[in-house]
């Protein structure tokens, strides 16, 4: 048995193998590495980004194994951020593996490398604990012999939390289930007193140990820009982005915004790239290692990024529109400034962020009849239902009702088996008043944001505050400790050009670079796509979501196939006629659809007629209708063999000598537009230019 000063040595050397020779414990993480390796206890530790959280997991992990003790199980919840994990732990000599759903190929692989004792740390994503195989016959042998739980960014179990989630929840049986003696381990950097105290109760009730430091952050220099109009906050970062220290992200409140942001800055010849969870996760991968090696200026991302990317020498955070909470606006710039002395951190709120945020609102738990009904259909059906069948059934979107679908399995009255969902038949009872107490809760959090932006006193005192901070001070540094303020004003020239860009008839769509993982053996692709091979940007008359545009083609879907509205057309030849193409498209190619063959069809032929364009004829659809998709891979294989170039267009892409139009009437993934493209390029067309009418968002 070792002694304590020779456990303090042991763990001390490992820290030194994970960070460098310089590292030493601080005094709360040998609290916490005592208390699960020697105490075997559950451990809630609160401390700032950067204090090292993860080097507590980490320390211990290797003290437990060298006694015998089993794998450390990880709960994390972005890719992102398990791949910094993993990096991190092979610093240490720590074997560390992943399972999630963008590896499925490899988990036989790694539950035989757990079997063997070959793993010393898993880590599993919150969504995997609900999979039935997962849940069923893999969980509890791991749970069994695990010699630590982990469970970071622990605030996402609480619905008290800025980022709740309902597969978290589902760790509270996990816990309970646990033998006797498997140290637990939660960590977060954002979470009041509030979440603090839920947290813990989750872990241990009143018997966990709670470890919580303050939040100070010496590097960090806060500043807020109030502009009146979207188009002068793009024109602000045109103008002074390369300006900002190193390299950085650029925060956005919508997938949309991240993109249009993206499109303008790029034009006018910076480095940046989208970032959002609807990128694809090559795509993804990519991005995050461009900026790590500073190829990039700056991600433009949405909150999908705010837990997922490790970068120490970040020099600057830059949200475009206000996050709805002071507690998550911290969380999400604590990703800067952790191994320099300076880093920007600079708020351009929006008049129209209160609009997102009563968006973000409408996706609350639905209300009780709604609740019931879908118990309803599940009691009577007499098989499992999937999201999509339920749909047609029950008033709500998709992901609304999966995760309501998620909040019921967690309290018992639905349950996620092999081919969808079914009832439990357990009571169940809508527990109207914790929803209105975190609706209402909510709405606070929004104000003290609000709050934020307009204080005159110290900004990072005020964020201190909001997390409960009993050491928050005046910081010296912000625009308001400091009278030094970054210039509120923009150029004419700046706020014209941004103005051009979002007041452009269409949107862009990007096209397709990277192929998805996972393809390869079958399809015969992977990694990016070949150049020769891609289409240009195209262009859509609006996003489903748009209230403007989003409007009239979510009609035209809904309704019986028909020719194309007349109205829709005169807004595309507008799109097309404010697109600024290197060279003018001299034919048309439209995608043959089984669904909607006319609009297609008829859409396609009207733009040649107008356009004054040779309309080159039709991808012919084959084989047999494919199901909906909405996995990249899957989707990719169901359209792969499902499009064909026939003879005659062949002969007419020879004859032609300019870009090609190529119209459908929505890109929902991409997928489709992607392989028309392939297959029309192989036949000999040199440029592809999409054209659809509406594309998701």
């Amino acid at each position: 048995m070792s002694t304590p000063e020779q456990l303090r040595d042991d763990a001390e050397r490992c820290l030194r193998a994970l960070a460098g020779d310089h590292a030493r414990l601080r005094d709360d993480q040998w609290t916490a590495i005592r208390a699960l390796v020697v105490e075997r206890r559950r451990a809630l530790v609160v401390q700032r980004t950067g204090w090292g959280k993860s080097a507590v997991y980490f320390v211990a992990t290797r003290l437990l194994r060298e006694r015998g003790a089993g794998p450390t199980v990880i709960v994390s919840p972005l890719l992102a951020l398990m791949r910094n994990q993993i990096e991190a732990a092979d610093r240490a000599g720590i074997h560390a593996r992943t399972i999630n759903s963008s590896n499925t190929g490899d988990w036989d692989q790694i539950f035989a490398e757990v079997e063997q004792g070959a793993v010393d740390v898993l880590l599993v994503s919150p969504e995997r604990l609900n999979n039935p195989d997962f849940r069923d016959l893999v969980l509890p042998k791991l749970a069994a012999g695990a010699g630590l739980v982990v469970v970071d960014e622990a605030h996402c179990i609480s619905d008290w939390g800025h980022d709740f989630r309902p597969d978290y929840r589902r760790l509270r049986t996990l816990l309970a289930e646990l033998p006797p003696g498997i140290p637990v381990l939660a960590t977060t950097a954002t979470a009041n007193a509030r979440v603090t105290q839920d947290v813990a109760e989750q872990l241990a009730g009143d018997d966990a140990l709670v470890l919580r430091g303050p939040l100070e952050r010496e590097s960090l220099h806060l500043a807020v820009v109030t502009l009146p109009t979207a188009e002068q906050r793009i024109a602000w970062l045109e103008e002074h982005l390369a300006d900002l220290p190193g390299s950085g992200i650029i925060y956005t409140l919508t997938v949309a915004a991240a993109h249009e942001i993206t499109g303008h800055l790029r034009d006018r010849g910076h480095e940046v790239a989208a970032y959002s969870g609807q990128t694809e996760q090559a795509e993804r991968l990519q991005a995050e290692q461009d900026l790590q090696d500073n190829k990039l200026k700056a991600l433009v991302a949405t909150s999908a990024l705010g837990m997922g990317f490790d970068k120490s020498d970040l020099g600057f955070i830059v949200h475009v529109g206000a996050p709805q909470s002071p507690v998550a606006y911290y969380q999400q710039i604590g990703r800067a400034g952790r191994g320099v002395d300076r880093a920007e951190v600079i708020l351009l709120p929006g008049r129209e962020d209160r609009d997102i945020w009563a968006y973000f609102a409408s996706l609350a738990f639905p209300p009780e009849q709604t609740v019931r009904t879908t118990l309803e259909v599940l009691g009577t059906a007499d098989r499992p239902l999937s999201t999509g069948a339920l749909e047609p059934m029950v008033d709500l979107g998709r992901a609304r009702l999966e995760m309501m679908l998620k909040v019921l399995d967690v309290d018992g009255a639905a349950r996620r088996v092999k081919g969808g969902w079914t009832s439990t038949g357990d009571p169940w009872t809508y527990d109207r008043e914790r929803y209105e107490r975190v609706t209402a809760e909510r709405r606070r959090e929004q104000q003290a944001m609000l709050d934020y932006i307009a204080t005159q006193s110290c900004r990072e005192e005020y964020l201190r505050h909001q997390l409960d901070d009993p050491a928050a001070a005046p910081c010296g540094r912000c625009d308001n400790c400091t009278g030094r303020h970054w210039p509120a004003d923009v150029t004419q020239e700046s706020t014209t050009r941004a103005r051009d860009r979002l007041h452009r008839p269409g949107v862009d769509i990007a096209p397709r670079r990277m192929w998805p993982t996972g393809v390869k053996d079958d399809l015969g692709v992977s990694g990016r796509i070949k150049p020769d091979l891609q289409a240009e940007t195209g262009r859509a008359l609006g996003r489903l979501t748009d209230i403007g545009w989003g409007n009239r083609p979510r009609d035209l879907f809904a309704a019986p196939d028909t020719d194309v509205p007349a109205d829709l057309v005169d807004a595309v030849v507008k799109v097309l006629a404010a697109w600024d193409w290197p060279a003018r498209p001299t034919g048309v190619v439209t995608i043959g659809s089984r669904s909607r063959p006319r609009l297609v069809t008829t859409f396609g032929r009207r733009i040649a007629e107008i356009g004054r364009l040779t309309y080159l004829g039709e991808l012919t659809p084959v084989g047999d209708p494919v199901p909906r998709r909405h996995n990249s891979a899957q989707r990719l294989r169901s359209v792969w063999h499902t499009l064909t170039v026939p003879d005659d267009l062949t002969t007419a892409l020879a004859d032609n000598p300019g870009p090609v139009l190529l119209v459908d009437d929505r890109l929902e993934t991409g997928w489709t537009m992607t392989v028309a493209t392939r297959l029309l390029k192989q036949s000999g067309a040199k440029t592809i230019l999409p054209l659809t009418l509406a594309t998701p968002n």
